[in-house]
């Protein structure tokens, strides 16, 4: 069965589920950031402004991530790079340029990073899990073929029953996102680990899930995605012993009155 990648026309303009999808994600980190933010003290105007400091920061460098392990096509077509509606967004790329943004606009407005991090982990990943069903209509993103009396849950893509690898990627999102507010209400739980957690439990999933991928971004024979997430994983796991050691995440992450999200 083939899959229109496009939702609606309005006029000229024409909507992709793609595109349509990944904003629905960011409309409910917006919504659920700005929630707790307040709770939080945090000023809604700051928020939204760095909130939209971030969806430059991570479109461009999902963006450019992208392009860059896929510089041999785009050189030969640099129509195309600028063609974001069409697919190509690098979730590596995009905690990259997200963080950038957190940091720059954190400071600007004397707002403690690892706090907006904690508050912002949850959302986000709950986004990404709506977002990753853009590949499904994209047609993008997807396993190995797949024997269906095997893999019950193959999917018909591209000519043949797949691994529908967008599909493991949301339903680890929403596993994530559960655990990260389970964290979020317990008291041994310092400032900056909810963000720290989200890093090293997305990580963990993407290490697994990108092996099943026919279309990884490479880098000689090793799958860039893998890479970077085992250095995630070890960075991020050192960055939260090191803080601990140090006495640096003695502080609760403070959402309200109680010291959670909920």
């Amino acid at each position: 069965m083939m899959i229109d990648p496009i939702a609606f026309t309005l006029g000229p303009f024409t909507v992709r589920w793609y595109g349509l999808l990944i904003a629905c994600g960011m409309v409910i980190a917006a919504v659920g950031g700005c929630k707790v933010m307040s709770r939080a003290g945090i000023d809604e105007d700051d928020f939204l402004t760095i909130f939209m400091m971030i969806v430059v920061g991570a479109v461009l460098g999902a963006r450019a991530y992208y392009v860059i392990f896929q510089w041999p096509y785009y050189a030969q077509n640099p129509g195309e790079i600028i063609a974001i509606w069409h697919g190509g967004l690098a979730i590596h790329g995009g905690l990259i340029g997200g963080v950038l943004a957190i940091i720059l606009g954190c400071r600007y407005y004397k707002i403690s990073f690892w706090q907006f991090a904690d508050i912002m982990a949850p959302f986000v990943i709950l986004g990404q899990a709506i977002g990753r069903w853009g590949n499904y209509f994209n047609q993008e993103a997807y396993g190995y073929e797949a024997d269906p009396s095997a893999v019950p849950w193959a999917m018909w893509i591209d000519g043949a029953y797949r691994h529908p690898t967008f599909l493991y990627e949301s339903c680890w999102d929403l596993f994530v996102f559960f655990i990260l507010l389970f964290l979020a209400r317990q008291a041994w739980v310092h400032r900056g680990e909810i963000a720290l957690s989200y890093l090293m439990l997305y990580s963990m999933g993407r290490v697994v899930i990108e092996g099943f991928r026919t279309d990884s971004l490479m880098l000689g024979p090793l799958r860039m995605a893998q890479v970077m997430s085992l250095l995630l994983v070890s960075g991020a796991l050192l960055v939260m012993l090191y803080r601990r050691k140090t006495g640096k995440a003695e502080e609760r992450p403070l959402i309200d009155g109680k010291h959670r999200l909920g």
